[in-house]
C-alpha cells in the first residue's frame, strides 16, 4: 500500500491520489465528479443510513464538492475522496476522514454503490486511509459514528478495531448515532 502526501500542505490539488491500495485509488474529488456523487448521494441506502443531503441536481453536486469536500482538504488537509477500482478506473464510492467540529473528533466514513458492497472495498480502503490520517497527518485519534440501525458499516468498523463508545449527536438537533472508537 502506498500513502501519497498530498494534502500535508492543506492546498487543494485538483483529482490528487491521496493513497493507493492493491485493488484501489483514491482521489480527491473535484467537480467533475458531480454526477458520480449526485447518483451516490441519492441511493435509497445512502438516504437511509446516512442521511438526505438534499442534492437533485448535478449543480447541487458541485456546489456540494466545492463546499465541503474540497473545502475540507483546504482547511483540514483532508476530507471524502473518491474510491476508484484500480483495474478498470471505475468510481465506486467515498471514503474518508471528516473532522466533525460539533464533537471534536475527526472520523472515518465510507459509503459506495450497492453493486460493490460485500467485497471487501469499504475495509480496504479505510484502512489505508486511517494509516494516511495517522502516519502523513499526524492524527493521534480516529473515530467513527454510525446509524444504529448500519449494521453492515459496524461489522467494517469492528474489523478495523473500533469499539462502541456510546451514543453521540452530530449536532444539537441531530439523530442521534453512535460513536466507536
Amino acid at each position: 500500500m502506498s500513502i501519497e502526501a498530498a494534502g500535508t500542505n492543506h492546498s487543494p490539488v485538483v483529482g490528487a491520489v491521496v493513497v493507493e491500495t492493491p485493488r484501489l485509488v483514491l482521489r480527491r474529488f473535484t467537480p467533475e465528479d458531480a454526477a458520480f456523487l449526485l447518483g451516490l448521494l441519492n441511493e435509497p441506502s445512502f438516504i437511509a443510513n446516512i442521511g438526505d443531503r438534499g442534492l437533485r441536481t448535478i449543480e447541487d453536486a458541485r456546489r456540494f464538492i466545492v463546499e465541503v469536500p474540497m473545502a475540507s482538504y483546504d482547511k483540514h488537509g483532508h476530507g471524502h475522496f473518491r474510491v476508484e477500482l484500480k483495474e478498470t478506473g471505475a468510481v465506486i464510492g467515498t471514503c474518508g476522514l471528516i473532522r466533525r467540529d460539533y464533537i471534536g473528533e475527526t472520523d472515518v466514513g465510507f459509503a459506495y454503490l450497492p453493486a460493490h458492497w460485500g467485497k471487501g472495498y469499504a475495509y480496504e480502503a479505510a484502512v489505508a486511509v486511517m494509516e494516511f490520517g495517522r502516519t502523513t497527518l499526524g492524527l493521534q485519534r480516529i473515530v467513527a459514528v454510525v446509524s444504529p440501525h448500519n449494521t453492515a458499516s459496524i461489522r467494517v468498523l469492528e474489523k478495523l478495531g473500533l469499539r462502541y463508545s456510546g451514543p453521540t449527536q452530530l449536532a444539537a438537533d441531530a439523530e442521534t448515532v453512535h460513536l466507536y472508537v
